[in-house]
């Protein structure tokens, strides 16, 4: 593996430091966030800013997986909670959530901002991701890109879902998490020697046209407007 050479010092030696790596996370974790009383927009530039070097890169692998890997326990907790009150069975499938949230939508509640590690979508995750995208071509040097570009997937997957199904405003914010999501995604897999497949619930969003509108994060008026399908297949089939 690329990635594991790269940590054992073939193809040009990585300097990584797991405790720099923690105190950015700690950094990251508290400082920013829905308490911030700073715009989202804002707070992902200054969190991007903070993740610029290697191990800044860990850090936004770490945060993109650990919301995928948080997201998923909170749906099945959902999910069995649902089951303990109505005796109905919800099956929670991280490779597509779109059958579940088609079928039960709203019964559930969307989990990405309101998860443990307290990373909030619009913030530390938006950062994240750009950066990931940003330094495509050194991610294989410090980390696995294989199941982390399934991790981004997961969380596109539970964005685009909470807007049709889960009641989720879809603002500015929301729209540039999808975006940076998009594109960040395409520029890991295209620096990827043997990408993976698109996931189901991309597949299936590709072959849509639907408009939906963009809202100002303040107000009730609508800002802009945004093809997923269109935007999906300009970014990630190009």
């Amino acid at each position: 593996m690329r990635w594991l050479r790269g940590l054992l010092g073939g193809g040009g030696r990585v300097q990584l430091d797991a405790g720099r790596q923690q105190a950015l996370l700690r950094d990251v974790q508290h400082r920013y966030g829905a308490h911030a009383r700073i715009p989202f927009r804002e707070q992902a530039q200054a969190v991007t800013a903070m993740l610029g070097d290697d191990d800044g890169l860990v850090v936004a692998a770490r945060i993109v997986s650990q919301v995928a890997d948080e997201a998923l326990a909170d749906l099945q907790a959902q999910a069995h909670e649902v089951h303990r009150r109505t005796g109905r069975r919800l099956l929670v499938n991280r490779r597509n959530y779109r059958p579940l949230w088609k079928e039960a939508g709203q019964a559930l509640r969307w989990p990405l901002p309101a998860l443990p590690c307290g990373f909030h979508p619009y913030a530390q995750v938006a950062a994240a991701v750009a950066v990931l995208g940003s330094q495509a071509s050194r991610l294989d040097r410090v980390t696995d890109p294989d199941p982390l570009v399934t991790r981004m997937f997961e969380v596109l997957d539970l964005t685009t879902a909470g807007w049709e199904y889960g009641r989720v405003r879809l603002d500015t914010d929301a729209a540039t998490l999808a975006d940076r999501l998009i594109s960040s995604t395409a520029q890991v897999l295209a620096a990827m020697d043997d990408p993976p497949r698109l996931p189901p619930a991309v597949r299936e969003l590709m072959r849509r046209n639907n408009t939906y509108d963009v809202y100002d994060p303040t107000g009730p008026r609508a800002v802009g407007a945004i093809n997923l399908g269109a935007r999906m297949r300009e970014g990630l089939l190009a």
